[in-house]
């Protein structure tokens, strides 16, 4: 048996990805609606800008602010 090399190597978890969608070619779909609802999304400008503004600075270490007293 060879050594894999750069050209021919692929890790378990792309073995295991692959096979799965092999079996299961609905979760191709699947994986596309989630990430769509999820992450592709259409930015407000208005919105953003206005929480951006809105951010109020905190301090380095929150938890022990008693100490700054």
């Amino acid at each position: 048996m060879s050594k894999p090399t750069i050209d021919n190597y692929e890790s378990e978890h792309t073995k295991f990805m692959r096979e799965l969608f092999a079996k299961r070619p609905y979760l191709v779909e699947q994986q596309k609606e989630a990430r769509a609802m999820w992450w592709d999304k259409k930015l407000n400008q208005e919105e953003l800008k206005r929480f951006t503004e809105s951010k109020v600075p905190q301090s380095s270490y929150a938890y022990f602010d008693w100490l700054k007293k």
